[in-house]
């Protein structure tokens, strides 16, 4: 019993924090999935005939087609009827059956996550290389010529758009250089596009965070006692330098969480990666209504894990961050 003490009372200190983040996950859930049911509801079209166009092909598609999708599927049903519905099906972690391919909107979903995950780990170690690296070497002189270059770079990647920043990546690499595949999975370099499409974006901002923390670090008074008591300016850096500057980036990195869930949404579709995002946007032509909910709300919980992933993390680097 006494070897379980130190697991009962890590436990007991982290439990605040979890707690909160399995209320913001159910928060997340309830409100993600209403807001798609309605949003679905009020867009223009007849909800019906899309349906059948999605199952049948447009040209195979006339008035009693829709109707029968209708009866089927009882999209005449009160609103307020068909939302409680999928309330009591989500407690019993039913996410329902697609509209349009029949199958249960939890195995279309199973199939797609790890896709979106691949590309989102893909993502954040390319970042981290490409982002937090040049941001302390640009730390180290401040106002010298990399730190002015990496600026203006950070500057123009981050105000350029995923979609246009995916699309100049096909072009240099796949048209003009033939070195990687510009859409599909199938071959092993496939994630590389959309993976260097979502890092950009992130390393652009973070590389100035590194930046920021690394001149905060250099002009302390430990940093300087490092240096003063005989260590290198290297070793400094890696026993002083970096620890106190990856805390600032991690903690960052949730707040651009936003922007990498909602990249993957624009660059899936963009390089035809099948995974949530991808099917997002599918479901939303063909008003396949639980698969919508569904994947909007992966993608919603894939926000709060991530998130409680980054406290882990800050707190494991900071040990002023951890729960007492």
């Amino acid at each position: 019993m006494e070897s379980l003490t130190p697991w009962i009372d890590t436990a007991r200190r982290w439990s605040p924090l979890l707690g909160r983040r399995l209320l913001q996950a159910l928060l997340v859930a309830l409100l993600v999935g209403t807001l798609c049911f309605f949003m679905t509801r009020w867009l223009p079209g007849d909800t019906a005939f899309r349906i059948a166009a999605g199952r049948y092909g447009y040209d195979m598609v006339d008035a009693a087609a829709a109707e029968a999708v209708r009866a089927e599927l009882g999209l005449n049903r009160p609103a307020l009827a068909a939302l409680a519905d999928w309330w009591g099906r989500l407690l019993r972690l039913d996410l329902g059956i697609s509209l349009v391919t029949a199958q249960p909107v939890l195995t279309e979903i199973g199939l797609q996550l790890g896709q979106t995950l691949r590309l989102s780990f893909w993502a954040v170690l390319l970042s981290v290389l490409l982002g937090p690296i040049p941001g302390v070497l640009a730390g180290l002189h401040p106002g010298g010529w990399f730190d002015r270059a990496t600026l203006a770079l950070s500057v123009m990647l981050r105000a350029m758009p995923p979609f246009v920043l995916g699309l100049v990546l096909v072009l240099v690499f796949s048209v003009e250089l033939n070195a990687l595949p510009a859409a599909g999975h199938v071959d092993s370099g496939s994630v590389a596009l959309p993976a260097l499409t979502l890092a950009i974006g992130l390393a652009a901002v973070s590389s100035r965070v590194a930046r920021d923390a690394m001149v905060a670090v250099r002009g302390s008074a430990y940093y300087a006692f490092a240096l003063t008591k005989g260590l290198s300016p290297w070793q400094a850096l890696m026993r002083h330098g970096v620890r106190n500057v990856g805390a600032p980036v991690v903690a960052y990195v949730a707040v651009q969480l936003v922007y990498l869930v909602e990249g993957v949404v624009l660059v899936e579709t963009i390089f035809a990666w099948p995974g949530i995002g991808h099917a997002l946007v599918h479901a939303i032509f063909g008003r396949d209504v639980p698969m919508i909910q569904g994947t909007a709300l992966v993608l919603g919980l894939m926000f709060v894990l991530f998130n409680a992933l980054v406290d882990l993390a800050c707190a494991a680097i900071d040990p002023r961050r951890r729960p007492r």
